[in-house]
């Protein structure tokens, strides 16, 4: 190989089931042969605390809270690992920064599609309940939400 910076591509195809694009190379100067492959870098996410510092996402920690609030109901891991996804996704869509109150928000909308009590177990933590008021408050709209969600006609 003669280290000239100039080549081109000669063939690109999907690698890494899609993951990255594996291209191969030709030297313009010598014509040796090489292979390069490019993966998409994703922009890290940033979490602006209420106290206005900022940390590094972390999916673990929706996890475990969504794990926490399921303890011992019906739900399984990878329902668990799923809603940390999707509430990821929908994250990166809102921008590089986002505010705990928009994962806490995220987490407890898709909790509340996967199972009524892990929801209002989490809503009781993240809204910081502090008497009985709020919990029947947020059961009413739980059950208000349920209703809106239902098929007619049952």
């Amino acid at each position: 190989m003669c280290s000239v910076d100039d080549d081109k591509v000669v063939d690109s195809r999907a690698a890494d089931e899609g993951a990255a694009i594996r291209r191969r190379r030709a030297c313009l100067a010598c014509g040796h042969r090489f292979t390069t492959y490019e993966r998409l870098e994703e922009a890290a996410l940033v979490v602006v605390k209420r106290a206005g510092h900022r940390v590094p996402y972390d999916r673990t920690r929706i996890v475990a809270g969504a794990r926490v609030a399921a303890t011992d109901r019906p739900v399984t891991e990878e329902a668990l690992e799923a809603l940390a996804s999707d509430v990821e996704d929908a994250l990166r869509v809102a921008g590089p920064e986002v505010t705990t109150e928009q994962i806490g928000l995220a987490v407890l909308e898709r909790l509340r599609r996967l199972d009524l009590v892990a929801a209002l177990r989490f809503a009781s933590v993240y809204k910081q309940f502090s008497d009985p008021a709020d919990f029947e408050a947020e059961i009413a709209l739980l059950t208000d939400l349920t209703k809106a969600t239902e098929p007619k006609g049952t």
